[in-house]
């Protein structure tokens, strides 16, 4: 993984309320013999957070 940039945005339509993630990776791999895979996969845990009072 070269490069990894989160993005989040809410979003409110009525009464609604989005959650937008914008996820941006790039990966590279290199080798001199053999194969090597670049992975771009991502893993995303949402949370709900305890409202404050």
């Amino acid at each position: 993984m070269l490069h990894s940039k989160i993005k989040t945005i809410r979003h409110r339509v009525g009464k609604n309320h989005y959650l937008i993630i914008q996820i941006f990776q790039s990966a590279s791999a290199k080798a001199f013999s053999g194969n090597v895979l670049a992975s771009n996969a991502v893993n995303v845990k949402i949370y709900k957070s305890a409202k404050r009072k």
